[in-house]
């Protein structure tokens, strides 16, 4: 099965139970434009994170490697 295809399930299944719960006077706050955008937002949230341990650990591991070039320097004179 395709991820087009998966999706697309996942989506009509999750419609299916907004429509449910409106029906039954749950909510009608759950579609897939809301689960969606909360979906976004999270994805988003994540990368924003990802992108801040890559500097943090970035800048460390050039600090180890400056300081591995300047044990090697010392070491061969």
């Amino acid at each position: 099965m395709n991820s087009k295809k998966l999706l697309d399930t996942a989506l009509n299944g999750l419609d299916a139970v907004g429509y449910q719960l409106d029906r039954f006077g749950v909510t009608s706050k759950v579609n897939r434009h809301t689960l969606i955008a909360l979906a976004m937002a999270e994805q988003k949230h994540l990368e924003g994170e990802w992108d801040s341990l890559q500097a943090r650990y970035g800048s460390q591991f050039r600090r180890v490697e400056h300081l591995i070039k300047r044990v090697r320097g010392r070491a061969q004179a």
